[in-house]
């Protein structure tokens, strides 16, 4: 059987954005009325193909707007590819904008529970993980307290303590680690290389390349929505650094 849990093959992805600044709804239904918005077509991401095998840590690089972010949320099944084929095996653990299903008037514990229903977990699930999810965020002090009140690094350390809390066949993870405190972003690098351990399948993409070269043992380079290169973390970071003059 083969080993290869994530296959892209020819992946592409296709916006359509207005050539020109239409400044307020009134003046865009007249264009749009009289047909007269110019649009053209914007690539985020070019015929992407590549496979991961199951274990392997793939380290995802590329300046801003390279698309690593689309290209994570396709494969998360978050976004449906314009063109192109995605295959996946095995359960998907997406640290992709942490908390983004939280309600900010709902208090700590109360998005736990939300957040948990939204990413499948039973409420028997959750209520028999929700003390460890509470220690690991180490919120326990905020608990009751609505989300609104909670800083950015909060919210990332609540998100991460719910999404880790099962142990996934394939792992995301997008930038989760810029967030918070040296303290917690060490606890959460922890964490991964634990799930690695175990045999998770992981995707990782940081601004950090330090963090790349410690974590990853695969690097895929995209460019301006290509794939640039692909191939062993300390050759690829070598000529991305040069490439970028860093």
């Amino acid at each position: 059987m083969s080993d290869i849990v994530i296959q892209l093959s020819n992946v592409t992805m296709k916006y359509r954005i207005a050539t020109e600044k239409i400044d307020s709804l009134k003046h865009f239904l007249i264009k749009k009325l009289n047909r007269e918005i110019q649009y053209a077509d914007f690539f985020a991401l070019k015929e992407v193909s590549f496979t991961v095998q199951k274990g392997e840590v793939l380290g995802i690089v590329g300046m801003n707007g390279a698309g690593k972010s689309t290209l994570l949320k396709i494969i998360a099944g978050v976004l449906k590819p314009t063109s192109g084929t995605v295959k996946r095996r095995g359960s998907i653990a997406p640290l992709i904008e942490l908390g983004a299903g939280f309600n900010d008037d709902l208090t700590g514990a109360e998005n736990i529970n939300l957040n948990g229903l939204l990413l499948g977990y039973s409420k028997k699930f959750i209520k028999e993980k929700f003390d460890e999810i509470v220690e690991f965020s180490e919120l326990e002090r905020f608990l009751h307290t609505p989300l609104k009140n909670y800083s950015s690094g909060m919210k990332a350390r609540l998100g991460f303590a719910i999404a880790t809390v099962v142990q996934p066949e394939i792992l995301i993870v997008d930038e989760v680690l810029a967030v918070g405190d040296f303290k917690f972003k060490e606890k959460s690098e922890k964490k991964i290389r634990s799930m690695m351990q175990d045999g998770t399948t992981v995707l990782f993409v940081s601004h950090s390349l330090g963090q790349v070269e410690t974590i990853c043992n695969k690097v895929l380079w995209l460019e301006q929505g290509s794939v640039k290169q692909i191939g062993a973390t300390e050759e690829i970071i070598k000529n991305f650094k040069a490439m970028n003059n860093q």
